[in-house]
């Protein structure tokens, strides 16, 4: 059994693990309860002290999902890996401080006979965009297999069929890592995301790297989002300078929920 071991932990998380539970605990507290039941989720990927609290925005729907969610189904960009469609883990277990996590092998199985999907540890080796998200999905959740996929040169119908393929139901939560803008000044950041934030909603499958790092996944979502008929709730949008102070130089991030 071959385990893929955290990458980032003690640098965009604490690697402790009552700190790390600590942490998140208090970042769900902080979010804001709202009367929304969702499966689909947009989050993003930065270290917790950027971008922790606009993730628990989302995550905190969890606590009053009505259904127990068994499989996560988990999207994120390669940041650091050349990649060439979506690329499944050889490991069959991720560990967090949190844990292990179970890779649902059954879905990798589904996914295998389509072109666009192939398997590529070294894409998932040190990849952060979906290792932040899991302890919070381990926090939030009881028991679940994942099924994570680090998506490269893709186009928008490459990555909906991979996720029409694993849409599931009830039981199924999925979810798109992506950041928005990067590295313009505060108030450059907040046009460029409100106008991001305009498309997510209108369903725009055309987004690019300049508006969102994961715009792979994310207009992959927003094509089949288009096809079964959902609309996006807008969670939280706000920026590194919101969340620590310095606006020289921002990253935007947004949480959002599909219904």
């Amino acid at each position: 059994m071959s385990v893929r071991q955290p990458a980032v932990a003690g640098s965009f998380y604490p690697a402790n693990k009552t700190s790390l539970k600590d942490t998140i605990a208090s970042l769900l507290a902080d979010a804001s309860t709202r009367d929304l039941y969702s499966r689909i989720l947009v989050v993003p990927h930065a270290g917790y002290i950027y971008s922790g609290a606009i993730a628990a925005s989302a995550y905190k729907l969890l606590e009053q999902y009505p259904h127990p969610i068994e499989q996560v189904i988990l999207l994120g960009p390669s940041h650091r890996t050349p990649l060439h469609g979506l690329a499944l883990p050889d490991s069959s277990v991720f560990h967090t401080p949190l844990g292990a996590i179970e890779i649902n092998t059954e879905l990798v199985e589904q996914l295998l006979p389509l072109s666009q999907v192939q398997v590529l540890e070294a894409a998932h080796e040190l990849e952060h965009s979906l290792e932040v998200q899991l302890p919070f999905l381990q926090v939030c959740l009881k028991n679940f297999k994942l099924l994570p996929l680090v998506v490269g040169e893709a186009d928008s119908i490459a990555v909906s069929e991979v996720l029409e393929t694993v849409w599931g139901g009830s039981e199924t939560l999925i979810i798109i890592s992506t950041d928005l803008s990067h590295f313009h000044s505060y108030d450059e950041a907040k046009v460029i995301d409100q106008n991001t934030v305009n498309g997510i909603e209108a369903l725009d499958n055309t987004l690019t790297g300049e508006q969102a790092c994961g715009c792979r996944p994310l207009n992959g979502l927003l094509t089949l989002a288009r096809e079964k008929d959902l609309k996006v709730e807008t969670l939280d949008i706000r920026n590194s300078g919101d969340t620590v102070g310095n606006h020289d130089r921002v990253v935007g991030y947004g949480a959002f929920a599909l219904l």
